[in-house]
């Protein structure tokens, strides 16, 4: 109640300054964890982080890739990659970006307590030429290369060292160092103030080398975690801009003067994994063995959870259900791929006694409650499924820094979780070399399960290289069906993106639910 009425007053405080100039203020259920943009591979933080570090490549309003501080590249040989550094351009504390910054920030992304070494998993060096040239050598050819590191933002060196944040701090320990409550990039916005889990302002950047197309003067980020606060505040003119809206207001607000939903799909995929690799699950009260190590006990799970009840009640049909690691709009994504068998309670029973769990049995699952759509009353909804087959859930929600910091690298601290992807690359190949393939520190990196089969890795090393459309189609089919056989995960849905935005705004939104500062205008 203290933070409603404190949110509301320093807002309508700011009304009279904001009347004057174009002061952007957006709510968010929850925070991005941190100003480091190398600490969590997750869309908010990326997302949010660039609008301050940017990368070498970008994605327009159309989801094209573009120059940014790489004005052109290109192949010296099957596994070189050269990029030509834009001139003339500078981090906000007026340092040149050169060719220096580039080999640092590899190394950092690469550095203990970095969550995006997949970014660069097929780089075996990066060289410098001069002072604005730089190499990519990567271990196979890499056709994707440009796809993968368009999330990927520069770092200044001079800074970092300055500021002791050569390396990222360890969000998985709770660990934090200057970089992660401070930032200083190329990008469009600079950091004007942070208070975390209540709110971020940024301005923007008076010398960043491309021409603005937004026209805002300051933006006020809050962190509001009630729905019916959140949507209060859009309709009382609090603020501009929701960029999570509940399921339950979409038609409230439509239906509300002044204000719009943008809806469109999105490329992430929501869905709930296992641990098959502990001999005995941490959570559970099975002693000596691990129920999930068995394929029947995980389809008994998938024949119980009924994806079609979840879009229709909890979700009020903004969702796609899905049995795939991917959905439409991704590259390799077929739909005869997305077969799931009907909900079967009964087969579901006779498996799990057949694998010796008659009774059914307990186990923990956790879940966030502040990242996905209704990410909470999902995993609820879960539970009361399971419990028909006689799998007896324990649910763990929690917000996304406590939950983050359980299920991923290095600790895994996991037995069963609900966790959301978006392929940064709009290619099934992210999905399945980052979720499924076997962990072994740079591939594998959020497969908090454990999964392995050496077929399915075989084949993503083969996709990684093909250049062949049709053949590498293939590859992607196959590996897609090794994974629903093998039942390693259970796919639940692609969720729509829903936002809401107040008259008089004009926002882009794309199909990986990045939110990007430099398309907002106000007015047309």
């Amino acid at each position: 109640m203290t933070f409603r009425f404190t949110l509301a007053a320093a807002l309508l405080a700011g009304s009279t300054f904001a009347a004057q100039a174009n002061t952007f203020r957006w709510a968010n259920d929850g925070d991005t964890n941190s100003m480091d943009p190398y600490t969590r591979q997750e869309t908010f933080l990326l997302s949010f982080n660039a609008n301050i570090y940017e990368p070498l490549v970008r994605r327009d309003a159309q989801m094209r890739v573009e120059p940014a501080l790489a004005e052109r590249w290109e192949n010296l040989s099957p596994t070189v990659w050269r990029f030509h550094l834009r001139r003339g351009v500078k981090f906000s504390d007026g340092t040149p970006f050169t060719a220096d910054d580039v080999v640092f920030s590899a190394q950092r992304a690469r550095a203990q307590g970095s969550n995006i070494q997949g970014v660069l998993a097929s780089v075996k060096e990066v060289r410098r030429v001069d002072d604005h040239t730089v190499d990519f050598e990567t271990t196979v050819p890499n056709p994707i290369l440009l796809q993968e590191i368009t999330n990927w933002g520069m770092m200044s060196r001079a800074w970092s060292e300055q500021h002791n944040a050569t390396r990222p701090a360890d969000l998985t320990a709770r660990e934090e160092n200057f970089a992660t409550r401070n930032a200083m990039g190329t990008g469009p916005f600079l950091l004007s103030s942070r208070e975390p889990d209540r709110r971020t302002v940024l301005v923007p950047n008076p010398n960043w080398w491309d021409t603005p197309r937004h026209n805002l003067t300051r933006v006020e980020f809050n962190v509001i975690s009630n729905d019916a606060t959140r949507v209060a505040a859009l309709l009382s003119g609090e603020i501009d801009f929701l960029y999570t809206v509940p399921p339950q207001d979409v038609e409230r607000i439509r239906r509300s003067q002044g204000v719009s939903i943008m809806q469109g799909p999105e490329l992430r995929t929501i869905f709930l994994g296992m641990d098959q690799m502990r001999p005995q699950l941490l959570k559970s009260d099975v002693q000596g063995k691990n129920p999930f190590q068995d394929v029947r006990v995980r389809r008994a799970m998938l024949l119980a959870i009924d994806v079609n009840a979840i879009q229709r009640t909890v979700m009020r049909g903004q969702s796609r259900p899905s049995n795939l690691m991917y959905g439409p709009g991704v590259n390799g994504f077929v739909e005869a791929d997305d077969q799931r068998p009907a909900v079967n309670i009964n087969e579901g029973r006779r498996l799990l006694a057949e694998a010796g769990y008659p009774n059914g049995f307990g186990v923990t699952m956790d879940c966030p409650n502040d990242r996905y759509v209704n990410d909470e009353a999902i995993c609820t909804a879960i539970t009361a499924m399971l419990a028909r087959v006689g799998i007896r859930v324990t649910l763990n929600a929690q917000t996304r820094a406590r939950y983050f910091a359980e299920i991923n690298a290095p600790r895994f601290n996991t037995s069963f979780y609900l966790l959301g992807w978006t392929p940064s690359t709009s290619d099934a190949h992210n999905a399945l070399y980052n979720l499924a393939a076997t962990r072994d520190g740079a591939r594998g990196v959020f497969n908090s399960a454990g999964y392995s089969n050496p077929q399915f890795d075989a084949l993503l090393d083969r996709m990684a290289v093909e250049t062949d459309p049709a053949q590498r189609q293939r590859m992607i089919s196959e590996a897609s069906r090794i994974l629903r056989d093998d039942v390693a995960f259970i796919p639940l849905h692609q969720q729509q993106i829903v936002w809401a935005v107040r008259q008089g705004w004009t926002v882009v939104q794309t199909a990986d639910n990045y939110f990007a500062l430099r398309h907002v205008r106000r007015g047309q």
